[in-house]
């Protein structure tokens, strides 16, 4: 055949001597392709921005920054709730307590019992507003519509009582570490390092009855948490509906911080008498402090009899100097961290701050 000749195509060699078998073809639309380092930040950043992952996170926060602004006064009002007839050592004023605190353990002191307070509290609130955010789903008329105050409260108190019944066991850890280093006569302080929270967990848990020990007074707990949550939810809502002025999607912070601070002090008063007796009864077994109180109604008749109706408002006034701070440092702290985490939506246009 001559150069200028045309004639047909042909094809030497064996398909299976390609450099890319007919075999391989197929692998090569498989093959998994390596995800780019934007991609997952983008897929983490749609994920910590959902509504109830950011409440879920921000609760935690909140949790833990509130009780570690407040941990003195809420140690001395533990010292104050547990004290009935016969206890006088921490019977003075809240400035002469702490002071009390102060030369009888040191710094410690102040913070005795709040690392299990913060390893409580921050799945308790993370808990509580997670799952406030969805109970709200199942009382909300259409998604993103305004509660009633109603709705609040019933939303408020599911999730007090699903909150508390997760990290129950923690809040009388905590209760017993609080009072196991003070300076009442009838304990037996023993020489050295007082027990940490594991040791105290599982002595309780072997000595009291297993998981009913770690248990003991949840009913009372859960009769205060309840209304005490929702009132929170209700009135901080509330309140915080009344700061906001038209046309604003947030207020400002410090009307967050007032509406953080009214809510808990209303619903801290009013649900206070339920808080004496949660502290009552989880040290109800405790060498040298028990109580032998069998029930709600008989506790609530001997501290009457005994102490007057001022025994169930035992330490309502370094409750309510910490309400203030505390309640109000978890508002603006959960408020900023659940904005901050729902700004870092890949839709969002500008952060919500």
């Amino acid at each position: 055949m001559k150069l200028d000749e045309k004639g047909p195509a042909t094809v030497t060699g064996n398909v299976d001597e390609s450099s890319t078998t007919m075999s391989q073809l197929h692998k090569i639309s498989e093959s998994p392709i390596a995800v780019s380092p934007p991609a997952v930040a983008t897929r983490l950043r749609e994920f910590v921005s959902t509504p109830f992952t950011a409440a879920f996170c921000a609760g935690g926060v909140a949790g833990a920054v509130s009780r570690t602004v407040v941990s003195p006064l809420e140690r001395l009002k533990i010292l104050y709730q547990v004290q009935s007839v016969g206890r006088n050592e921490y019977k003075m004023s809240v400035g002469k307590a702490l002071a009390k605190m102060w030369r009888d353990e040191g710094w410690r002191g102040f913070m005795r019992g709040n690392g299990t307070n913060c390893i409580r509290i921050v799945p308790y609130s993370a808990v509580q507003f997670g799952s406030f955010n969805l109970y709200k789903r199942f009382v909300e008329h259409t998604t993103g519509t305004d509660l009633t105050s109603l709705g609040r409260l019933l939303c408020g108190g599911c999730a007090g009582i699903t909150s508390v019944t997760f990290t129950y066991p923690l809040d009388i850890v905590r209760t017993r570490l609080s009072i196991q280093t003070a300076s009442f006569a009838s304990l037996k302080r023993s020489e050295g390092n007082p027990p940490g929270m594991w040791p105290t967990m599982m002595s309780m848990y072997k000595n009291e009855g297993g998981m009913r020990g770690l248990y003991r007074g949840i009913i009372p707990t859960v009769a205060g948490v309840a209304p005490y949550v929702g009132l929170n939810f209700m009135v901080y809502e509330a309140v915080r509906d009344y700061f906001t002025a038209p046309g604003e999607k947030n207020p400002p912070w410090y009307r967050k911080l007032a509406a953080g601070a009214i809510s808990g002090a209303i619903a801290q008063t009013c649900t206070y008498p339920f808080d004496v007796l949660r502290r009552r009864f989880q040290v109800n077994t405790m060498a040298g402090m028990g109580y032998q109180y069998t029930s709600i109604w008989g506790a609530i008749t001997m501290i009457v009899k005994q102490e007057g109706i001022a025994g169930l408002y035992k330490g309502i006034m370094p409750n309510l100097l910490k309400v203030a701070p505390s309640m109000a440092s978890s508002w603006l702290s959960f408020e900023l961290t659940r904005d901050f985490l729902v700004s870092l939506s890949p839709d969002a246009e500008e952060p919500i701050l």
